[in-house]
Protein backbone atom coordinates (compact mmCIF):
# COMPACT_ATOMS: atom_id res chain seq x y z
CA UNK A 1 0.00 0.00 0.00
CA UNK A 2 2.80 2.42 0.93
CA UNK A 3 4.60 1.70 -2.33
CA UNK A 4 1.49 2.35 -4.42
CA UNK A 5 0.81 5.56 -2.50
CA UNK A 6 4.35 6.78 -3.12
CA UNK A 7 4.30 5.96 -6.85
CA UNK A 8 0.89 7.59 -7.35
CA UNK A 9 1.95 10.76 -5.55
CA UNK A 10 5.26 10.89 -7.41
CA UNK A 11 3.59 10.62 -10.83
CA UNK A 12 1.04 13.24 -9.76
CA UNK A 13 3.80 15.56 -8.52
CA UNK A 14 5.83 15.10 -11.68
CA UNK A 15 2.83 15.80 -13.90
CA UNK A 16 1.85 18.83 -11.85
CA UNK A 17 5.39 20.24 -11.87
CA UNK A 18 5.91 19.94 -15.63
CA UNK A 19 2.36 21.08 -16.30
CA UNK A 20 2.67 24.27 -14.30
CA UNK A 21 6.14 24.94 -15.72
CA UNK A 22 4.72 24.49 -19.20
CA UNK A 23 2.12 27.15 -18.43
CA UNK A 24 4.93 29.50 -17.41
CA UNK A 25 6.92 28.80 -20.59
CA UNK A 26 3.92 29.74 -22.72
CA UNK A 27 2.65 32.72 -20.72
CA UNK A 28 6.04 34.40 -20.32
CA UNK A 29 5.90 35.50 -23.97
CA UNK A 30 2.63 37.36 -23.44
CA UNK A 31 2.34 38.49 -19.83
CA UNK A 32 3.46 42.06 -19.01
CA UNK A 33 4.63 41.56 -15.43
CA UNK A 34 6.85 38.49 -15.59
CA UNK A 35 8.14 38.93 -12.05
CA UNK A 36 4.65 38.80 -10.56
CA UNK A 37 3.62 35.76 -12.59
CA UNK A 38 6.88 33.91 -11.93
CA UNK A 39 6.34 34.35 -8.21
CA UNK A 40 2.73 33.25 -8.57
CA UNK A 41 3.72 30.10 -10.50
CA UNK A 42 6.32 29.28 -7.83
CA UNK A 43 3.73 29.75 -5.10
CA UNK A 44 1.24 27.47 -6.89
CA UNK A 45 3.93 24.82 -7.29
CA UNK A 46 4.96 24.99 -3.62
CA UNK A 47 1.40 24.75 -2.35
CA UNK A 48 0.65 21.97 -4.82
CA UNK A 49 3.70 20.01 -3.61
CA UNK A 50 2.60 20.44 0.00
CA UNK A 51 -0.90 19.23 -0.81
CA UNK A 52 0.20 16.23 -2.89
CA UNK A 53 2.66 15.13 -0.19
CA UNK A 54 -0.01 15.63 2.51
CA UNK A 55 2.07 18.01 4.61
CA UNK A 56 0.42 19.86 7.48
CA UNK A 57 2.20 23.17 8.11
CA UNK A 58 2.28 24.82 11.52
CA UNK A 59 3.46 28.43 11.42
CA UNK A 60 4.71 30.13 14.56
CA UNK A 61 5.30 33.86 14.29
CA UNK A 62 4.83 35.91 11.13
CA UNK A 63 6.60 35.24 7.83
CA UNK A 64 8.44 38.35 6.57
CA UNK A 65 6.96 40.35 3.73
CA UNK A 66 8.99 40.98 0.58
CA UNK A 67 11.54 42.34 0.13
CA UNK A 68 13.36 40.30 2.78
CA UNK A 69 16.53 38.26 3.28
CA UNK A 70 15.68 35.08 5.19
CA UNK A 71 17.98 32.36 6.57
CA UNK A 72 16.93 28.88 7.68
CA UNK A 73 18.36 25.58 8.81
CA UNK A 74 18.25 22.90 6.15
CA UNK A 75 17.36 19.19 6.21
CA UNK A 76 16.55 18.51 2.55
CA UNK A 77 14.76 19.47 -0.67
CA UNK A 78 11.40 19.41 1.08
CA UNK A 79 12.35 22.63 2.90
CA UNK A 80 11.94 24.54 -0.38
CA UNK A 81 8.21 24.00 -1.04
CA UNK A 82 7.44 24.14 2.68
CA UNK A 83 9.12 27.51 3.25
CA UNK A 84 7.95 28.88 -0.11
CA UNK A 85 4.34 28.07 0.72
CA UNK A 86 4.61 30.48 3.66
CA UNK A 87 7.12 33.14 2.53
CA UNK A 88 7.10 34.63 -0.97
CA UNK A 89 10.69 34.57 -2.17
CA UNK A 90 13.35 33.02 -4.39
CA UNK A 91 16.11 30.71 -3.18
CA UNK A 92 19.88 30.57 -3.16
CA UNK A 93 21.02 27.04 -4.09
CA UNK A 94 24.27 25.16 -4.57
CA UNK A 95 25.56 25.24 -8.13
CA UNK A 96 25.39 21.46 -8.57
CA UNK A 97 21.61 21.67 -8.91
CA UNK A 98 22.04 23.80 -12.04
CA UNK A 99 23.38 20.71 -13.77
CA UNK A 100 20.43 18.46 -12.94
CA UNK A 101 18.64 17.30 -16.08
CA UNK A 102 15.60 19.56 -16.79
CA UNK A 103 15.26 20.44 -13.10
CA UNK A 104 18.27 22.76 -13.10
CA UNK A 105 16.83 24.92 -15.86
CA UNK A 106 13.36 24.93 -14.35
CA UNK A 107 14.66 26.08 -10.99
CA UNK A 108 16.87 28.71 -12.61
CA UNK A 109 13.91 30.10 -14.56
CA UNK A 110 12.03 30.48 -11.30
CA UNK A 111 14.63 33.01 -10.15
CA UNK A 112 16.95 30.73 -8.15
CA UNK A 113 20.40 32.16 -7.51
CA UNK A 114 23.13 29.53 -7.85
CA UNK A 115 26.37 29.79 -5.89
CA UNK A 116 29.54 27.70 -5.82
CA UNK A 117 30.72 28.02 -2.24
CA UNK A 118 34.00 26.28 -3.10
CA UNK A 119 34.95 29.23 -5.34
CA UNK A 120 35.49 32.34 -3.22
CA UNK A 121 34.95 34.80 -6.07
CA UNK A 122 31.54 33.29 -6.80
CA UNK A 123 30.16 34.22 -3.38
CA UNK A 124 30.38 38.03 -3.96
CA UNK A 125 28.75 37.51 -7.38
CA UNK A 126 25.84 35.64 -5.81
CA UNK A 127 25.65 38.28 -3.09
CA UNK A 128 25.26 40.91 -5.80
CA UNK A 129 22.39 38.92 -7.31
CA UNK A 130 20.74 38.76 -3.90
CA UNK A 131 20.95 42.55 -3.62
CA UNK A 132 19.47 42.85 -7.12
CA UNK A 133 16.62 40.55 -6.09
CA UNK A 134 15.91 42.63 -3.02
CA UNK A 135 16.01 45.74 -5.18
CA UNK A 136 13.29 44.22 -7.39
CA UNK A 137 11.14 43.81 -4.29
CA UNK A 138 11.64 40.05 -3.95
CA UNK A 139 12.31 37.99 -0.86
CA UNK A 140 15.49 35.89 -0.90
CA UNK A 141 15.90 32.68 1.12
CA UNK A 142 19.24 31.00 1.88
CA UNK A 143 20.41 27.95 3.85
CA UNK A 144 23.71 29.11 5.40
CA UNK A 145 24.60 25.71 6.88
CA UNK A 146 25.78 24.90 3.37
CA UNK A 147 24.44 21.34 3.47
CA UNK A 148 21.42 19.39 4.66
CA UNK A 149 21.43 17.54 7.99
CA UNK A 150 19.72 14.57 9.61
CA UNK A 151 17.87 16.82 12.03
CA UNK A 152 20.02 16.39 15.13
CA UNK A 153 20.99 20.03 15.50
CA UNK A 154 21.69 23.24 13.57
CA UNK A 155 25.18 23.36 12.08
CA UNK A 156 27.30 26.54 12.24
CA UNK A 157 26.29 29.07 9.60
CA UNK A 158 28.71 29.86 6.79
CA UNK A 159 29.55 33.51 7.38
CA UNK A 160 31.04 34.13 3.92
CA UNK A 161 27.65 34.34 2.26
CA UNK A 162 26.45 36.81 4.88
CA UNK A 163 29.34 39.17 4.15
CA UNK A 164 27.30 41.32 1.75
CA UNK A 165 24.50 41.61 4.32
CA UNK A 166 26.98 42.70 6.99
CA UNK A 167 28.66 45.26 4.70
CA UNK A 168 25.39 46.83 3.55
CA UNK A 169 23.49 46.62 6.88
CA UNK A 170 20.76 44.47 5.36
CA UNK A 171 18.36 43.26 8.07
CA UNK A 172 18.28 39.46 8.12
CA UNK A 173 15.16 37.50 9.05
CA UNK A 174 15.33 33.92 10.27
CA UNK A 175 13.20 30.80 10.60
CA UNK A 176 13.73 27.33 12.01
CA UNK A 177 12.17 24.36 10.26
CA UNK A 178 11.41 21.01 11.88
CA UNK A 179 9.28 18.01 10.95
CA UNK A 180 7.12 15.56 12.86
CA UNK A 181 5.78 12.20 11.67
CA UNK A 182 2.68 10.49 13.10
CA UNK A 183 2.76 7.48 15.38
CA UNK A 184 3.60 4.30 13.52
CA UNK A 185 5.75 6.08 10.91
CA UNK A 186 9.58 6.31 10.83
CA UNK A 187 11.17 9.40 12.43
CA UNK A 188 11.86 12.41 10.18
CA UNK A 189 15.60 11.67 10.21
CA UNK A 190 14.91 8.46 8.27
CA UNK A 191 12.25 9.52 5.79
CA UNK A 192 12.21 13.33 5.50
CA UNK A 193 15.76 14.57 6.09
CA UNK A 194 17.94 13.95 3.02
CA UNK A 195 21.45 13.90 4.42
CA UNK A 196 23.07 10.64 3.25
CA UNK A 197 23.89 9.08 -0.14
CA UNK A 198 20.38 7.82 -0.84
CA UNK A 199 19.49 8.62 -4.50
CA UNK A 200 16.99 11.46 -4.82
CA UNK A 201 14.29 9.29 -6.45
CA UNK A 202 14.54 6.63 -3.76
CA UNK A 203 14.32 9.24 -1.03
CA UNK A 204 11.35 10.99 -2.61
CA UNK A 205 9.45 7.71 -2.84
CA UNK A 206 10.22 7.06 0.83
CA UNK A 207 8.97 10.52 1.78
CA UNK A 208 5.85 10.28 -0.38
CA UNK A 209 4.97 6.91 1.15
CA UNK A 210 4.13 8.63 4.45
CA UNK A 211 0.41 9.02 5.07
CA UNK A 212 1.07 12.60 6.08
CA UNK A 213 3.51 14.57 8.22
CA UNK A 214 3.87 17.97 9.83
CA UNK A 215 6.28 20.81 9.09
CA UNK A 216 6.85 23.36 11.83
CA UNK A 217 8.03 26.82 10.75
CA UNK A 218 9.07 29.11 13.58
CA UNK A 219 9.73 32.63 12.30
CA UNK A 220 11.74 35.08 14.39
CA UNK A 221 9.88 38.17 15.48
CA UNK A 222 12.71 40.59 14.65
CA UNK A 223 15.55 40.97 12.18
CA UNK A 224 19.27 40.89 12.91
CA UNK A 225 21.80 43.49 11.72
CA UNK A 226 25.54 43.27 12.37
CA UNK A 227 28.50 44.74 10.50
CA UNK A 228 30.65 41.75 11.45
CA UNK A 229 29.76 38.78 9.24
CA UNK A 230 31.01 36.19 11.72
CA UNK A 231 29.04 37.70 14.57
CA UNK A 232 26.02 37.98 12.29
CA UNK A 233 26.29 34.30 11.34
CA UNK A 234 26.73 33.21 14.96
CA UNK A 235 23.78 35.30 16.19
CA UNK A 236 21.47 34.01 13.48
CA UNK A 237 22.49 30.42 14.12
CA UNK A 238 21.87 30.80 17.86
CA UNK A 239 18.40 32.21 17.26
CA UNK A 240 17.45 29.48 14.80
CA UNK A 241 18.82 26.80 17.13
CA UNK A 242 16.73 28.05 20.08
CA UNK A 243 13.44 27.32 18.28
CA UNK A 244 14.67 24.26 16.40
CA UNK A 245 13.11 20.91 17.36
CA UNK A 246 15.49 17.92 16.95
CA UNK A 247 14.07 15.25 14.67
CA UNK A 248 15.81 12.04 15.74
Amino acid sequence: MKHLRAVFRFVLLLSFTFGIYGIWLILRFFIPNKLFWRQLILEWWAKGFVRIAHIDIEIIGSPPKAPFFLVSNHVGYIDIPVIRSAAKGIFVAKHEINGWLCVGRMIRNMGTIYVDRSVKRDIPRAGGEVIEGLGRGEGVIVFPEGTSTKGETVLPFNSSFLAFAAKTDIPVSYVSISYRTPNGEPPPSECICWWDDTPLLNHMLRLLSLRRFTAILNFGDETVVDADRKQLAAELRDRVKKSFIPMM
